[in-house]
Formats: C-alpha cells, structure tokens, sequence
C-alpha cells in the first residue's frame, strides 16, 4: 500500500462525512468541529530485538471525538500504519458508535510493526510501553481500546496489565480481553456475527434470500472466518475466500469448518493451501468473482478506482472498515451494486465491547446467550434505523448511516457547548 493509498483513509472519510455535512446544512462552525480529530498523539517505542539490534516503532492514537462519551475505537499492529490513517478510522469510529447509539465516541491508534515478524515476548514488551506512554490520556473513563488488525486478547491483556500497574486494576481500560480477564462471552466472534446478520437483514430487504446464496469473502482472519461460519449456518454459499497469502475458490461452496479447524490447527498458513477443498485463487480475482454477495473483510481500501469495474457481486457488505474508496462508491451505485456500509455492517464488534464496558463496571459477568440477545437487539435497531432513512430520503444505505450519525454527534456537542 502507498502512501497515496494509506491517506485514502483519511480523504475518504472526510468525503464521506462532507456530502452528510452539505445535505443536513451545518453550520460551518459544527462542520470544523466534526471534521477536527480533538487529540492526535504520536510516541517513539525503541525496542531491542532478540537478536540485539535496536528498532524505533511508531505509536499512534487519534482520539477523534468524545461528545457522546469516551473515546472508543481499535488498536492496530499494521507496518503501513501512520497519523492520517489512524485519522481516518477514528473519524470512522465516532459515526459508528454514535449509529449503534452508544454513549461512546471515536478513536484509533496502533504501532507500525508487522507482528508475524516480532516474537512473543518483543510484542508484549512493545504493547506495554505503547500502554506506558500512553498511560496518561487512555482509561476507563477516557478512551477505552479494542483489537483490530495484528492484534486480539493476547494484546488487550497485557495492555490491561500495564496500565494496572500504574493505575490500578481496572478491567475496564481495555475490551476484547481474555474471559479470564474480564472479557465477554460472545466477544471474540461479534464482528463476524453481526456481519452476517446485517448480511441477512440487507439480503431480505433487496428482494434475496441466503439460501444458496454464492457469497465471496475477502480475509480469513478473526472476522472473515466467522463471517464464513455464520453465512454458512444460514444456508449461504461461501465460495470464495482469502488471506495476505492467497485464497481459495469453489464453486460448489466450500466446507467453511474444515477450512477453518485446519487454520486454527497450525496445519496450514494460508487458506490457499487447502487445495483439497477447493482451487488456489489471487486476491485480486477474489474480488472478481461473479457472486450474489461480496464481502471485504480484510484492510481498507480493497476496491477502488482501479478495480472497481471489475466488480460482479450485486451487493457488498463492509465487514472491514473503508473497504470501498470514495472514488469506487459512486460508480457502484450508479450501477446499482447494493453496498452495506462499514458504520453499520461491522458494528457488532463495538457493540460487544460496549457490553463488555459494561460489565466491567458492573463487575458482573452476562451469559453469551445475553450477549448475543443484546447484540442483535441493538444491531436491530441500528439496521432499521438506516433502512428507514434509505428509504424515505431514497439515498443510498452509506449516506443514510451517515446522515444519522451525524445528527447525533453533532445535536451532542451543541448541547455540551463549544467553549
């Protein structure tokens, strides 16, 4: 990825929210403060590596705005990752929360460091000075971090840990913990469940049904993967999937748990290996492919100007954040490509981890059967909410979350005031 293509990021989410901006008719005054992050924080972490040399990491945290509440939004192990895209995805964040009407706001942040290249112990070690210095401006009540890409439960522990150290413990600090950890049941597969339920819901809307439905998805991580696994219990076709390292493709459908059970199992690196279950395929022809529905759930930036004609899939639903560029948006729509936008389509991770929020400040545990309920119910409401405005301003879904986000945010910050 360019440099031009890591501000895409940024360029796209301002594109995103200025064409919400001009059709509700804000002030000029609430536009600068929408569009302004409220802090930008960038540390050196120098870390010496196990074979002795020294390394300078990057740590990166935009806190984009808190009007509805603390700062809330992923950490991300990526070594393409800088200030303006980390400015882009918390901008992105503030709309998403502000959709699934949690009393939270929108923040990112991360190190520019590949973790398959670190060991164990020269991650944890970066992860807690990454806390420490950081140690001043995040917390329960401040800004409250997530996974996101390079990182998960293993990374959330040891920030919670860090920051105990100094603070206090406060489970809180952190979500997507280890359940031993104070983490919630259900959190681990939210994103990918929430993904295949607006899937569902979108599918219905559109005049579709899941039943044998040919779905293609791009990434096979956390999300991907359980995107696969819950399309599939529906009763959809998953025929097409990858990762960094290649992908995988049948037309038959592919069997989802085997592929699955043989990535958690360290028997394969990637899924493109598992050519008894399918014909190896590159990313690019992934995107390709002449599916019902397409799902990106790998990076940003995935379909852009570049590729975007040569998109087959008659609906897209955003399981990674800003996976269509602003410049590939519009030509999907005038071809009548259905896109679920990533506000609403992935919510289901932040939704959890507002639970799990909540729980920690409880301190008492829900069942997954809670969690689940809560998260369907919420996502309910967040889904209908931005059908209803797509309808009855006949725009398409991404401009509805939009307009809807928007209105929230900023009816919030003018009633706390702008001094």
């Amino acid at each position: 990825m360019s440099q031009q293509d890591r501000h895409t990021h940024l360029e796209c989410s301002e594109s995103f929210l200025r064409a919400a901006m001009e059709r509700l008719e804000l002030e000029e005054e609430h536009q600068f403060l929408l569009r302004t992050p409220y802090r930008v924080v960038q540390i050196e972490l120098p870390l010496r590596l196990s074979d002795g040399s020294l390394s300078v990491f990057t740590g990166v945290r935009v806190q984009h705005n808190n009007s509805r509440g603390p700062f809330k939004g992923g950490l991300r192990y990526h070594p393409e990752l800088d200030p303006a895209h980390a400015r882009g995805l918390a901008a992105v964040m503030t709309w998403k929360t502000a959709l699934a009407n949690l009393p939270l706001g929108g923040g990112k942040g991360g190190i520019n460091c590949d973790p398959r290249k670190l060991g164990n112990g020269e991650l944890e070690q970066l992860t807690k000075q990454f806390t420490q210095r950081m140690g001043d401006i995040i917390g329960p009540e401040v800004d409250v971090a997530a996974p996101d890409v390079g990182t998960g439960p293993r990374e959330m522990a040891w920030i919670y840990d860090a920051y105990a150290r100094i603070h206090g413990d406060n489970p809180a600090v952190v979500t997507g913990k280890p359940l031993e950890l104070g983490g919630s049941p259900g959190r681990t597969e939210a994103t990918g469940r929430g993904v295949a339920m607006i899937t569902a819901w979108a599918a219905k809307a559109n005049g579709k049904t899941l039943d044998d439905a040919t779905v293609a998805i791009q990434g096979f991580g956390n999300v991907g993967a359980n995107v696969a696994h819950f399309l599939a219990e529906r009763g959809a076709s998953i025929v097409a999937v990858s990762d960094v390292d290649g992908g995988l493709a049948n037309e038959k459908g592919l069997d989802v748990a085997k592929l699955k059970q043989r990535v958690d199992d360290g028997e394969i690196d990637s899924v493109a290996e598992a050519t008894n279950l399918g014909e190896a395929k590159d990313n690019d022809a992934l995107l390709a492919e002449d599916v019902d529905i397409l799902i990106p759930a790998a990076l940003g930036g995935a379909i852009h100007g570049g590729n975007v004609d040569s998109i087959r899939a008659g609906m897209i639903v955003e399981a990674a954040n800003l996976p269509v560029t602003c410049d590939a948006d519009p030509v999907l729509a005038e071809r009548g490509v259905t896109v679920v936008p990533d506000l609403l389509a992935n919510s289901g991770g932040v939704i959890v981890s507002y639970l799990e929020w909540v729980q920690n400040r409880e301190g008492y545990r829900w069942s997954v059967e809670q969690v689940n309920g809560e998260l369907e119910k919420r996502l309910g409401h967040a889904w209908e909410s931005v059908r209803e405005r797509a309808e009855s301003e006949d725009v398409p879904y991404r401009r509805a979350a939009y307009l809807i986000a928007v209105e929230r945010v900023d009816e919030a910050t003018a009633l706390r005031g702008f001094q």
